[in-house]
């Protein structure tokens, strides 16, 4: 029997926004809850190619399938005409261990699960009056962070801050061509919206705590490997919640855990990112808040048999 391969074109017409947004919610409380095997990611560095690769593992308990993920971010491909990242999904039976599917997405689940996530996790952690939203990166993730946080709550403005000036207009013209109002801003600009999601490989900070607003609230989802740094720890510091998607991994390699070994938070401060999305949160109107989302492998798991689940039904 030939293994069955399915490329991106069709991944796209079945993995729908609202597929996408009510699985990786579920999958989110029920790693929150204990109820998924997540074993730690493998994660291998290019520097002289600035790129990276990571290898997630994922199970939900009871689950038919289970996954292994290859997921690569080469940051200098645009330069050469492609994309920078790329990936696919292998399905596994987690009844006979027989690989049912490979799903050939070139990272579209990935990018899709982390942005469902990433607007799930601002909007349930953002005051309800926030409307100013402020992204941090020019690339993919920054533009699905902006649209999909936009199918959950209104945003009157998007502030867009990048390296590049060229590449932060482009996407100012296509947040505005697709109905949002965008606008390039410079780091202390952006560090002031309402929410605040940062995009980027940095290995630096790249906004400063001490411009951070009142009751903002902020999401890293850029720190998924241990040399890499967004967040900078004075922020932890000042902030009254702080969620992460998993606490062993952003402990390891996230931005909650360069706060941790800088002294500005306790290894105990934070939160299951999943339980805050199972019930609503109280918050101080000039609380801040952040989520540090490192990618749980659990996610993918569930969103890739969904995923099969429609093409395989």
């Amino acid at each position: 029997m030939t293994l069955p391969v399915f490329d991106a074109a069709v991944i796209k017409e079945e993995a729908t926004p609202q597929l996408v947004f009510d699985t990786v919610r579920d999958a989110l409380i029920a790693h929150a809850e204990g109820r998924t095997s997540v074993p730690p990611p493998l994660h291998m560095d290019f520097p002289e190619v600035d790129g990276d690769c990571h290898v997630k593992a994922g199970w939900l308990t009871g689950a038919t399938d289970f996954t292994v993920k290859i997921a690569t971010g080469f940051y200098g491909n645009p330069g050469l005409g492609l994309p920078a990242n790329h990936g696919l999904v292998c399905v596994v039976s987690a009844r006979t261990g027989q690989v049912r599917a490979i799903l050939h997405d070139r990272g579209l689940l990935t990018a899709w699960r982390t942005a469902a996530v990433g607007a799930l996790i601002t909007h349930a952690m953002a005051r309800p009056g926030a409307v100013t939203l402020a992204v941090f990166g020019t690339g993919e993730q920054a533009r699905l962070q902006a649209l999909w946080l936009a199918r959950l709550r209104p945003v009157n403005m998007v502030l867009v801050h990048g390296r590049n000036s060229h590449k932060a207009q482009s996407l100012c013209d296509e947040l505005t061509a697709r109905g949002l109002h965008a606008q390039p801003a410079s780091a202390q600009q952006a560090a002031a919206a309402d929410m605040i999601i940062t995009t980027t490989p940095a290995t630096v900070p790249v906004l400063d705590a001490v411009h951070v607003r009142e009751g903002a609230h902020v999401t890293g989802i850029g720190t998924d490997m241990p040399h890499k740094n967004e967040l900078p720890p004075a922020l932890f510091q000042r902030a009254q919640l702080i969620a992460t998607d998993d606490h062993a991994q952003c402990l390891d390699h996230g931005d909650f855990g360069h706060a941790v070994r800088a002294g500005t938070a306790a290894e105990d401060d934070d939160i299951a990112a999943g339980l805050l999305l199972k019930a609503p949160i109280e918050r101080q109107d000039k609380a801040i808040t952040v989520a540090d989302l490192t990618g749980v492998g659990a996610l993918d798991a569930a969103l890739a048999s969904a995923v099969l689940g429609q093409l395989l039904p």
